[in-house]
Parts: structure tokens; sequence; C-alpha cells
């Protein structure tokens, strides 16, 4: 599957959960949008701008990149790719900056499952990304401090 086909895919999704039809959206968007040109957005045989792209978003009352396949969310390196299993009670042994900003995010992650056990935590990969991001590192550099320092992973 191409790239236009992936992102078409995305858009009828965004369209399909959104409840709209393709004259909806013609109809929402004053007419910019045809319906045979957003079908053939979405069929992946014609490339959006980001200009329309993000128009669509705004019609759709999404942020923009929930219109872009989910592998251009965010960059997850093969290393990261099933994710990492914390041992949450080393957290503290990592420098204060990073184990406060790790323990936050971990606790988040913990309220948002209802996972409360208390001793390990498994992040996904999408969950490395994401951290490693607020630490302005690259994932694997994460995953790496976090088994060297606090004996992690």
């Amino acid at each position: 599957m191409n790239y236009n086909e992936r992102v078409g895919e995305r858009l009828r999704s965004i369209r399909q959960q959104r409840g709209m039809s393709l004259q909806d959206v013609h109809r929402a968007t004053d007419g910019e949008f045809k319906a045979a040109v957003l079908g053939a957005y979405e069929r992946g045989e014609r490339s959006l701008s980001l200009p329309r792209l993000r128009r669509l978003a705004i019609c759709y009352g999404v942020p923009i990149n929930q219109l872009l396949p989910e592998e251009d969310t965010y960059e997850v390196s093969s290393s990261a790719a099933t994710g990492v299993t914390i041992d949450l009670n080393r957290v503290d042994d990592l420098d204060d900056a990073v184990a406060t900003v790790i323990a936050r995010f971990l606790q988040h992650i913990q309220v948002q499952r209802q996972d409360f056990n208390g001793k390990v935590l498994t992040i996904r990969a999408s969950d490395v990304a994401m951290l490693a991001m607020l630490l302005d590192v690259e994932d694997a550099e994460l995953i790496a401090k976090l088994e060297k320092n606090a004996n992690l992973g």
C-alpha cells in the first residue's frame, strides 16, 4: 500500500468516525471539498496539500496529525518496538531531573491503565517515544540510560 493510500485510509476512517458522508463534508466545507475529489483522496488516487489537509482536520475537529498514518505521528526505534519493562522501585536511582519527569510520566500511565501493582510497569513503544521526546533524547538513548543507571528493563 503506497503512502497516498495509507493517508486516504486515515481520512476515510476519521470521516466515518465522525458519522459524515462524503456529501456531508462537501456541505460542511461550503463546497470546498467535492465528494468525488474527497473520494479520490480516500482511495489514494490524489495527494492532498498541507493547507487542504489542515482544512479537513478543522472540518473533522481533530489535530492534523490524526489524519496521517500512525507511523508518521511519532518515531520509534526498533529497539523500543515492544516497549520497556521498568522496575518502579528503581526510578528514584536516576538523577533528579530525569527521575522526576519519568516518575510523573509513569504515574500518569498507571492512572490511565488502572495498573497499581507498584512493582513493575511495561511502557509501550509509543510511551517510550513520548518520554524520550519529553527528555529531549533519542528513544534508544533513553532505554540505555534506564537499563544502565537504574538496572531497569
